[in-house]
């Protein structure tokens, strides 16, 4: 068994390339079987990912505030805490903030993240 405390952790940005906005992150280590990490995201109003998909996966926990996901099928829902949104292996889609607050999650991702381009509104 292993724990990650919250003390153990420290905030970071992400990178520039593949999110709109000041969005940070907690990083809680690697996941072994199924390979894989957990994240735990913080996204400011209006923040959200680029295009991208997990060949393993996704599951995310909202854990404070609301947001939005979406799908290539136009597909986009509203998630708020304490809500969890499972995204099967290859899907492409994106997450992120509302636009009028902010949004936490836990993010369970399962292979290496492929990144596309960047949500047009």
């Amino acid at each position: 068994m292993r724990i990650t405390r919250l003390a153990e952790t420290s905030s970071e940005p992400m990178a520039a390339d593949h999110f709109d906005g000041a969005v940070t992150r907690r990083d809680y280590g690697a996941i072994d079987a199924p390979s894989g990490t957990a994240l735990r995201v913080r996204f400011p109003a209006g923040a959200r990912t680029y295009w991208h998909g997990h060949p393993g996966g996704q599951v995310l926990f909202v854990t404070e505030g609301h947001g939005r996901v979406g799908t290539r099928d136009g597909r986009v829902e509203r998630i708020a805490a304490g809500d969890m949104v499972v995204t099967p292996p290859d899907e492409e889609h994106w997450h992120g903030a509302a636009e009028d607050g902010e949004v936490e999650h836990l993010a369970l991702s399962f292979g290496d993240t492929a990144w596309a381009e960047k949500v047009e509104d």
